[in-house]
């Protein structure tokens, strides 16, 4: 997404700000917000006042543009979750539930692509994500240092 914008910004103002650390956070930072909403909703924009030498920056995304734009991504994370299922020797239909932990499962597009892999199997969405991971860690944590369960 943040690439997207460097090149609209280019293309449209023939200037570059890659070099530019300010510019680049401050995009990043909308690029994630913008990425957030549109795990709900189907467009969204993107504002920057004063983005490089006084020139506001401003853009519309929709959720099938992000997608177009992070596909290789989505596709590596599921080629990451077959290798772990092949490398732990588990079947697909072995899977009894698949719970959803991490800001990107939150993703539409990630979660289409997790029940597709699942064999059409309902995704567990009513965990926070947030607090499963805190879970998990606590229990590995217990379970590295000897305490019982």
């Amino acid at each position: 997404m943040v690439d997207f914008c460097i090149e609209k910004f280019k293309s449209k103002h023939d200037l570059d700000v890659s070099g530019n650390s300010k510019a680049l956070r401050r995009l990043r930072n909308e690029c994630e917000k913008a990425k957030r909403r549109l795990s709900f909703a189907f467009t969204t924009g993107i504002e920057i006042d004063s983005l490089e030498q006084g020139i506001d920056f401003y853009t519309t995304f929709t959720r099938a543009k992000f997608e177009q734009l992070n596909m290789d991504y989505f596709n590596k994370c599921m080629e990451l979750v077959e290798t772990c299922l092949r490398d732990a020797y588990i079947d697909v239909s072995s899977v009894h539930d698949v719970v959803l932990s991490g800001g990107s499962s939150r993703i539409p597009k990630v979660q289409e692509l997790l029940q597709k892999l699942f064999k059409g199997k309902e995704l567990c969405k009513g965990i926070n994500p947030d607090e499963a991971v805190a879970y998990g860690a606590a229990v590995q944590a217990a379970v590295l240092s000897g305490n019982a369960l």
